[in-house]
């Protein structure tokens, strides 16, 4: 297109050459030669305006040209504050995303194993480093900051005092109780000959066969006792044994002796682990899971944070009260870093417009509008001409 517009101008010339050396033999001849003129004139004047629109035109320093180039960073800057002040508002922003159900197509997306796998092996191959760039000395950081504190911090007795309410309820203990029976007939049917020795050791001036008819009924009394207990449920051992463990829970919960005794016996517990380096036993133990589990053919890990995703995924895709809440929290979110970094988003547009080669930047403005361009040469080309041709007709008229 520019060797085309180039070529007319060069045909304007001609043509305005041609006429002024036969003018005077063929009078007529004033009229093409009119247009002639005017479009040449038409044709540079156009030339230059496009020229200067990006690089001094024929290399020469006249004012106001390669207007492009010499206003790179006032055309960054206004880039910059139009993007901003038209797409980077809050208002924009949020209102082309409010019809947007976020919530749903991402939980959508997640409940598809495949999908919630792919981020699910991403997390996984991140897991080695970054446990092999965590040390004792950051896991003892976090422990001391954060740990230790609510745990020093923290009242042992009314705990276990609330641990013994909820297994109290509604009968929990009660296997536990016959489990705890069952235990104790079993050590006191192994044990006969023991407590047989033991007792003759604290009855000297008894014979050994007496001895062993007093254990054995001893023994046999208790044995046929934990059957009653076991068989009955509303044995009134049970419920000696339920008022001994409600007296215990209150006194957990309300004693200061125990609330006091609870609390050292907790900071002994601490004390010895950080005294014992457990932080780095720790991290040791972790590390060498993790690193055995991913390095085998069916990885835990994995399944586990698949399965975890797309279990999220399902839950949030079937529940449109959440989508909701989702969708309000992450617009408001949005709101909130449209509104902060605003002026980042635009100022980050001005410096990499800034930052761009003046002149390769310009040639490719003037590659991608060229044909347009080469066509207003074109186009003043045969406007001009045919205001020449106007003109010359005008005062033709006046004159005559």
């Amino acid at each position: 297109m520019r060797a085309t517009a180039t070529c007319l101008l060069a045909v304007m010339i001609v043509l305005l050459l041609t006429c002024a050396f036969w003018q005077s033999a063929y009078p007529w001849l004033a009229w093409p030669r009119a247009f002639a003129e005017a479009g040449t004139v038409g044709a540079i004047a156009d030339w230059y305006a496009v020229v200067a629109l990006f690089r001094r035109p024929c290399g020469l320093p006249i004012p106001h040209t390669a207007i492009i180039p010499q206003n790179q960073q006032r055309i960054a800057e206004s880039l910059g504050n139009f993007v901003e002040e038209n797409f980077l508002t809050p208002e924009v922003i949020i209102g082309r995303l409010r019809g947007y159900n976020a919530a749903q197509a991402l939980a959508g997306w997640l409940a598809v194993r495949k999908n919630s796998a792919v981020i699910a092996d991403a997390v996984a191959a991140s897991l080695p480093r970054m446990l092999g760039d965590i040390d004792e000395t950051d896991v003892a950081h976090l422990f001391e900051q954060f740990v230790m504190p609510r745990l020093r911090a923290l009242d042992v007795s009314r705990v276990a005092s609330r641990v013994l309410n909820i297994l109290t309820e509604g009968n929990r203990h009660q296997p536990l109780l016959d489990r705890g029976l069952i235990a104790v007939e079993t050590w006191l049917s192994g044990n006969v000959d023991l407590i047989q020795a033991k007792f003759s050791e604290a009855s000297k001036f008894t014979p050994a066969t007496l001895d062993a008819y007093i254990v054995k009924k001893f023994i046999d009394g208790i044995v046929a006792l934990i059957h009653e207990v076991v068989a009955n449920p509303g044995h009134e051992l049970r419920g000696r044994f339920d008022a001994a463990v409600h007296d215990l829970s209150n006194e957990l919960g309300t004693s200061a002796v125990y609330r006091r005794y609870g609390r050292l016996l907790f900071r002994d517990c601490i004390r010895h682990l950080e005294e014992g380096g457990y932080y780095r036993v720790l991290l040791e133990h972790v590390r060498a899971f993790v690193l055995a589990d991913l390095g085998g053919e069916r990885s835990v890990v994995r399944d586990m944070l698949a399965g975890a995703l797309a279990s999220l995924g399902k839950g949030v895709a079937s529940d449109a009260s959440i989508q909701q809440k989702l969708n309000v929290w992450w617009l408001d979110i949005a709101k909130r870093l449209v509104a902060q970094h605003r002026h980042q988003l635009s100022a980050l547009i001005t410096d990499v417009v800034s930052g761009w080669d003046a002149k390769e930047v310009s040639g490719k403005i003037e590659a991608e509008i060229g044909r347009d361009l080469q066509y207003i040469r074109i186009n003043g080309t045969f406007v001009g001409g045919m205001v020449g041709v106007l003109i010359h007709t005008g005062l033709f008229v006046v004159l005559r």
